[in-house]
């Protein structure tokens, strides 16, 4: 994989998030994501699919607004992680707050504490690592050194659980990402988003290309 292949996905990323953002419609929104995602898996060369030959599609859950949410994120005891990466070395995360789901539960939010920042909001639901559920290692709502930011609002957040996606390392363990904490671990079933199609298990971040 090149090095270029990797800088064009991560600009067709911002600019498909910031395109998502203007869409007045959320299930609109949601429909250009699910289509453009869908075109970058299968024909850009740094997609993370080991192998494309069968791919039809993400398995992504039908749009419900329902889990759509714009959220405050309150105050929480600092608390830092630092996650082996392998490729990128220990990466540090400082807790800047925590938001709460209705109907899921509480979710840590947190700041990239090194070089280009960024928030970072993933979630582990109940169905993660099961037969026709989520990824075992949970998913991604917000990422915004990656260019995963449905919007800000002061200190709200928009969190729409139809947009979690699986990290690459989901496809391929050759990437190395950070997985979801106990802080942001709910005990739900959360229906939308991205699911997958076989049983599943938790894998930590490997050495590998880069960080999804």
């Amino acid at each position: 994989m090149d090095v270029f292949d990797i800088i064009d996905w991560r600009r067709r990323t911002f600019a498909l998030y910031a395109e998502v953002r203007t869409t007045d419609d959320p299930a609109a929104a949601h429909d250009l994501w699910r289509r453009t995602r869908d075109d970058l898996f299968a024909t850009h060369p740094a997609s993370p699919l080991p192998d494309r030959t069968s791919f039809t599609g993400l398995p992504v859950a039908r749009y419900d607004p329902g889990w759509r949410f714009e959220v405050e994120v309150a105050p929480a005891p600092p608390a830092r992680i630092e996650v082996d990466t392998g490729t990128d070395g220990s990466v540090p995360f400082e807790r800047v707050g925590v938001v709460e789901i209705p109907g899921a539960g509480a979710l840590d939010v947190w700041r990239l504490a090194s070089y280009g920042g960024g928030v970072f909001v993933p979630v582990k639901d109940r169905s993660a690592g099961k037969e026709g559920g989520t990824y075992g290692g949970g998913r991604y709502l917000i990422d915004t050194v990656k260019g995963a930011d449905l919007g800000v609002t002061g200190t709200s957040l928009v969190l729409d659980l139809n947009f979690a996606y699986n990290p690459s390392c989901a496809y391929d363990p050759a990437w190395a990402c950070p997985l979801a904490q106990p802080g942001n671990v709910v005990d739900v079933d959360i229906p939308v988003g991205e699911r997958v199609t076989t049983p599943d298990v938790t894998r930590p971040a490997e050495p590998g290309n880069g960080s999804a």
